[in-house]
């Protein structure tokens, strides 16, 4: 699946959902769904075709659009991992106050140890891999934990997903959210 940053997101960068399947079916994907208006794409490719889609996909994007997008990529058997694996999932969780950013690479420890965990009070983040789970209670829009902290501390491009959203990607996936038994 793809994860595109900062599609029709405040009524900028405004890309038609029906536009974003056909450039992904042009650049030979099958299977292609979008979910919500914000650039999130299902679909399935060869490993061949998958390694291709995102240049394809941002060079179509700049060419139609003039946009520069940034395109994550996950596979449902990662997305799965992600879903049964937040650090903050409890049973008294408020699941709307939860939020994974996905990295486009991996950060260095390095660059991981060096970020503050004392950023934005009572938000919480943990990274694992190429993930930062978030736990913002006062809403993302009021976090300091923001894609441009998080990509030039870490020196990769993040883009960010609600909890809920997660979960529905991973069932257009026709991935099973239960943890493993």
């Amino acid at each position: 699946m793809a994860l595109l940053r900062g599609i029709n997101v405040g009524g900028k960068n405004i890309v038609p959902m029906k536009d974003l399947a056909a450039i992904f079916g042009e650049a030979g994907a099958t299977g292609v769904q979008t979910y919500i208006q914000s650039g999130n794409v299902v679909f399935s490719a060869t490993d061949e075709i998958v390694n291709d889609v995102p240049g394809r996909v941002s060079k179509e994007l700049s060419a139609r659009f003039g946009l520069s997008v940034p395109v994550v990529m996950r596979t449902a058997q990662e997305l799965r991992y992600v879903a049964v694996n937040n650090p903050f999932l409890q049973a008294d969780t408020d699941q709307k106050a939860l939020h994974v950013a996905f990295l486009a690479s991996l950060p260095g420890p390095s660059a991981v140890e060096a970020l503050n965990p004392d950023r934005s009070p009572p938000d919480e983040f943990s990274v694992h891999g190429r993930e930062i789970y978030l736990r913002c209670p006062n809403g993302l829009a009021r976090t300091r934990l923001t894609n441009a902290y998080f990509d030039s501390a870490l020196g990769t491009t993040s883009t960010v997903r609600n909890w809920r959203t997660v979960h529905k990607l991973l069932e257009l996936a026709g991935g099973d959210t239960r943890p493993a038994a």
